[in-house]
């Protein structure tokens, strides 16, 4: 469509050109004293137009004539600046393949390629900056931290000037660089520079996570971690692990009774519910409270047992031996009520090893030897796991002694002994 129009333009204009020249009698006189010159309208509008493309063309050639200079400037600046990006890319290539001083002489050469002559602009120096990460990178893999330091801080001078992307770039990589050499203050301190929103994705916040724990900082962590959960960085199943393990942490840091509730009370709610953690913290309180001055006493970790206790059936195996060993050293099961809640879970599940043992120890602190006796022998029968039958084998052999039965006595040790 569009050759078809172009070919109809044409036409109408020989058209209108034929029509304009054909009868066209018109004639222009020039006056050069002491000459004149006569000349046909058609001569002359011919000569006027060859003239203005003649001068059109001659002044096309002196511009490109004095252009020659920056069209020559141009084309060394291109020839730099692909030079330029095949030495940065050089450098990435030789550092993902390990090839560290061969990346580090790329990026150098990349580094001078963008200053070399040419004037600075945000593309160079975005270019400049990526070099000194990769030189920096490539010095930390050679475990160079003088070299790595002041490449880092050259690649922070370039970024310095307008590239917010680079500058958090730079300062992640330096926290990077400071935890695989054990120093989580230096990373701590590199990821606090950045701005609000930089410290709070999701690269950022595993690094302050792994920095916290590294530095033993279990507040800080758990806070992280809780920001991690809450922006989905973990599946379901790890998120409930990974504060777990950080709340049992932040509890073995406590030295005294006082911290150990400080420590239990900055948990969140979903944390408090998790039965491992309460039952952790019985445990801790157990150990640093000791055991209740009397069976009518009621014991810090008190509150901790009982909601433990709720949960015996959804622990694990490993946990309710844990649970039972803090009930027994607390000395809460001395207690009428704990007593009589043994009694009742025994019987309600009569092949429970471990409530044969809890119901046996309950007696013994109460001075029901006969009682003690029975569920203790039931409970070595019945357990599975070596420190609950060990234990209950001392205490049946403790028992003996007491009834004066040396034999049973020995035979009871020596069954401790080989469990």
């Amino acid at each position: 469509m569009r050759a078809a129009l172009w070919l109809l333009s044409l036409f109408a204009i020989a058209v209108g050109v034929a029509m304009f020249a054909g009868d066209n009698d018109g004639s222009v006189t020039l006056f050069w004293s002491p000459h004149r010159v006569d000349v046909s309208l058609n001569l002359f509008v011919l000569a006027l137009f060859v003239g203005f493309v003649l001068l059109h063309l001659a002044l096309r050639a002196l511009s490109a004539l004095l252009g020659l200079p920056k069209q020559a400037m141009r084309f060394r600046a291109q020839q730099r600046t692909s030079a330029m990006h095949a030495a940065l890319q050089g450098a990435l290539v030789h550092f993902l393949a390990g090839r560290f001083l061969r990346a580090s002489k790329s990026a150098r050469d990349a580094v001078q390629l963008s200053s070399a002559g040419l004037e600075p602009d945000a593309r160079r120096t975005q270019v400049a900056a990526l070099a000194h990460l990769v030189a920096a990178e490539s010095a930390h893999s050679l475990q160079d931290s003088t070299q790595r330091d002041e490449q880092l801080g050259l690649a922070m001078a370039a970024a310095s000037t307008g590239h917010v992307a680079l500058r958090e770039a730079a300062l992640l990589r330096a926290a990077r660089w400071a935890l695989n050499v054990q120093n989580p203050d230096a990373a701590l301190h590199w990821l606090e520079q950045l701005s609000q929103g930089a410290q709070r994705r999701t690269v950022a916040l595993r690094l302050r996570l792994k920095a916290a724990r590294q530095a033993r900082q279990n507040a800080l962590a758990m806070d992280t971690a809780r920001l991690l959960a809450k922006h989905g960085a973990f599946t379901k199943e790890t998120a409930p692990t990974l504060l777990r393990s950080l709340g049992i942490e932040a509890l073995n840091d406590a030295h005294d009774v006082a911290q150990l509730q400080r420590s239990y009370k900055s948990l969140s709610a979903a944390e408090q519910a998790m039965p491992e953690l309460t039952l952790h913290a019985a445990h801790r309180m157990v150990q640093l409270a000791g055991k209740a001055a009397s069976g009518d006493q009621e014991h810090p970790a008190q509150a901790w047992l009982m909601a433990t206790w709720k949960a015996y059936a959804a622990l694990s195996e490993n946990a309710q031996t844990k649970c039972a060993n803090a009930l027994v050293a607390s000395g809460v099961l001395a207690q009428s009520a704990w007593l009589a809640q043994m009694d009742a879970a025994q019987r309600a599940n009569p092949r429970d090893g471990k409530l044969h043992y809890l119901a046996g120890m309950a007696c013994v602190q109460k001075e029901l030897w006969g009682k003690a006796q029975v569920h203790l022998r039931s409970a070595v029968q019945s357990l599975s796991g070596a420190e609950l039958r060990r234990a209950a084998w001392m205490e049946l052999a403790k028992l003996a002694e007491r009834e004066g039965d040396m034999q049973a006595c020995a035979a009871a040790w020596k069954a401790a002994a080989q469990a």
